[in-house]
């Protein structure tokens, strides 16, 4: 996304395709991938969305494929929507789906689909030194291997008080290999948090109350009320989320409590979510219905539901308008550009 807003300066018309998503939504009566929904909102694509997302891989989709394969069918599927989406731009931005062997157990890995479409590759790699550079190489062997001409790679998330130290190792590591460096982006916690609503729709709850104020609010911290009202004030901070079960009126108290007591003033809770599938007493939910806490009611115990939640793969949604601007100024700041629009 941010690249095609850069790059958006140089080309007028700029196609964007996901030959291969593995999280899909439906839209316009299609699967297609989550990311081609995001570009289509946010970067104002003109192409169909069926075309940006040509093979979106549902729940049982791999074992089908094993029993009875047919990459020709896939290959075809893919090279049509390209070659719809090619034609009407200057330049399209084709999105790989996780590292260069993914796909592979349907014959569609990212190298062979670089490969299909004659594009050249930019990898993109976690903060670190020895690891990114050790992954790169590995991915770059499957790149080699589909005769895919890697770029350069952009190394993405390094963490702020290491930044100068590791973009200057990754540069050297990686220049003895032949590899050049096209950027290199620090860490920002905020593109990693999600909102309450992308929690909602991940964990499949119940809204007892505030469904008006998903959108309001990112969470900074998960906390899990399994401890007394007195030590859980310790843990909570601005912008928590509190898990715990839908009979621990005392931490639910609490927590309305200092939204009530405090205001803005005060740290501000994200959401409340209620396990064990119990609904609190009726004369607790009437002081709920006093704030604008969301509050969701989930069957599943509180470790389920604190295990699923930290695991989440927060994804931009296309209504996250600070986000898309943060990406943006990121990739203006640390990316090269020119050098990226030389390789082409």
């Amino acid at each position: 996304m941010g690249l095609i807003y850069c790059l958006k300066k140089i080309f007028k018309r700029i196609g964007f395709i996901k030959p291969v998503g593995q999280r899909y939504l439906i839209e316009e009566g299609y699967k297609v991938d989550e990311d081609s929904v995001l570009i289509e909102h946010v970067c104002h694509m003109k192409d169909t969305l069926k075309d940006m997302s040509p093979i979106a891989v549902e729940r049982g989709y791999t074992e089908k494929y094993i029993k009875k394969p047919n990459r020709m069918r896939l290959v075809k599927q893919i090279k049509k929507s390209f070659s719809q989406i090619e034609k009407n731009n200057d330049l399209v931005i084709i999105e790989g789906t996780g590292h260069a062997g993914v796909g592979s157990v349907f014959d569609l890995s990212n190298a062979s689909v670089a490969h299909l479409l004659k594009a050249k590759v930019i990898l993109i790699s976690s903060g670190g030194v020895g690891r990114p550079i050790d992954e790169i190489l590995l991915n770059k062997a499957l790149f080699d291997k589909e005769n895919v001409e890697i770029m350069g790679v952009i190394v993405n998330k390094i963490l702020p008080s290491k930044y100068e130290k590791v973009n200057e190792l990754v540069r050297k590591g990686l220049k003895r290999k032949g590899i050049k460096v096209l950027g290199a982006i620090p860490y920002e916690p905020i593109l990693s948090k999600p909102t309450m609503k992308q929690i909602y729709e991940e964990i499949n709850a119940k809204i007892l109350h505030g469904a008006e104020f998903l959108d309001n609010t990112t969470v900074e911290k998960t906390v899990v009320g399994a401890m007394e009202p007195h030590e859980a004030l310790n843990y909570i901070d601005d912008r928590s989320l509190i898990i715990t079960p839908g009979d621990r009126e005392d931490i639910i108290l609490t927590a309305i409590s200092m939204q009530l007591i405090y205001g803005d003033s005060g740290p501000s809770i994200a959401g409340l979510v209620l396990t064990g599938g119990i609904c609190p007493h009726p004369s607790v939910m009437n002081l709920v219905k006093c704030t604008d806490i969301p509050v969701f009611l989930v069957k599943e115990d509180t470790y389920s539901a604190a295990s699923r939640i930290h695991d989440l793969t927060v994804k931009i949604r296309p209504q996250d308008k600070t986000k898309t601007n943060l990406v943006i100024d990121l990739i203006n700041k640390f990316v090269d550009i020119k050098s990226i629009i030389n390789n082409f």
